[in-house]
């Protein structure tokens, strides 16, 4: 049995499909949330749902009774200044009260889904490998200093005697709620956002990542950590290419330093009058700007035959999917 924590986040739905299309039996913790309308309801069906919250951790621990391997994926995802404190305490205490309960229930195998936040980022286009040191940089969002004390969470776990494995995904691109984490660039897109950056980051099919976690589920890796990047682009050709999928304007007003600090002030004026929490931050905006390369070497030498989806085929489906969803009010 497979605990998976983050089961009705993006990737977690992605990730509660590749375990039971592989005949796992899986357990998912879920905080209030309700199944996501982009898994499969064949799939949702044969989860074992529990409430639970990774802030509890005697609710861990009774969540892991018969359980032979847990993937940790819940976190809390923003750039906005107000998530700051709930940043730190959900991500770094939520993980270390998985890696106590993983210990104390003698957990055979641990996933933990962290991010190339979690590397740190920088500004004149180094290329980041899994050796890359974490350097203080003011290119390091709140949500990247917490995703890096979270891994010191777990790599303290694997010098307790806990058989894990982190993982680095990059920015991920899909199928999936557009008003939420990143799949918000699709929705800004569609609606025709202006602004884009000559930044480069790195972007992975959300698919690509579930199936090489599961595969590194199965292995019997510890110890070790794999980034998990399907190509790095420009955001410029990332809005242009996904403008060109939905039939929209691509964008036209490059967001220089100067103009994207105005660009995040405007956007948070309106976030308060629609409601919608702004993709544009000043953190985000930072991130726009930097130009970091990540490799994905590791990963593939690692699981030979392993292969990523080409960023404009993912693209190409993601958008086909968002466009017949009839149903999401666009705004």
């Amino acid at each position: 049995m497979v605990l998976v924590t983050g089961g009705t986040g993006f990737l977690g739905a992605y990730m509660i499909r590749e375990l039971v299309e592989k005949g796992r039996v899986v357990r998912a913790i879920r905080h209030h949330s309700p199944v996501p309308f982009f898994m499969p309801p064949g799939i949702a069906e044969k989860v074992e749902w529990i409430e639970g919250d990774i802030l509890d951790p005697m609710g861990l621990e009774e969540a892991m009774e018969g359980v032979d391997a847990v993937i940790h994926a819940a976190a809390k995802v923003s750039f906005a200044g107000k998530d700051r404190k709930e940043l730190i305490h959900i991500n770094i205490e939520g993980t270390a009260n998985l890696v106590n309960a993983a210990l104390s229930k003698n957990i055979r195998r641990f996933i933990h889904v962290s991010s190339v936040a979690a590397l740190g980022r920088t500004a004149n286009g180094e290329r980041v490998t899994e050796e890359k040191k974490w350097e203080d940089s003011r290119l390091n969002t709140t949500y990247s200093i917490s995703k890096y004390y979270a891994e010191i969470e777990v790599w303290r776990g694997i010098g307790e005697g806990l058989s894990a494995v982190i993982v680095n995904p990059s920015t991920l691109l899909g199928y999936g709620d557009w008003n939420e984490t990143s799949c918000a660039i699709f929705r800004n897109v569609y609606n025709e956002f202006p602004w884009y950056t000559e930044g480069v980051n790195g972007f992975v099919d959300v698919s690509d990542a579930a199936r090489a976690i599961v595969a590194l589920l199965e292995s019997d890796i510890v110890g070790q950590r794999f980034i998990l990047n399907g190509d790095n682009w420009t955001f410029r050709k990332l809005f242009d290419t996904i403008a060109a999928a939905l039939g929209k304007k691509q964008p036209t007003r490059e967001a220089t330093p100067l103009l994207a600090a105005a660009a995040w002030r405007v956007e948070r004026i309106k976030s308060l009058f629609t409601g919608r929490p702004s993709l544009l931050t000043r953190e985000s905006s930072r991130v726009a700007q930097s130009k970091t390369f990540f490799e994905n070497g590791k990963i593939l030498r690692q699981l030979p035959g392993f292969s990523f989806t080409p960023l404009e085929q993912t693209i190409r489906d993601a958008c086909r999917d968002y466009l017949a969803q009839q149903d999401i009010a666009i705004k």
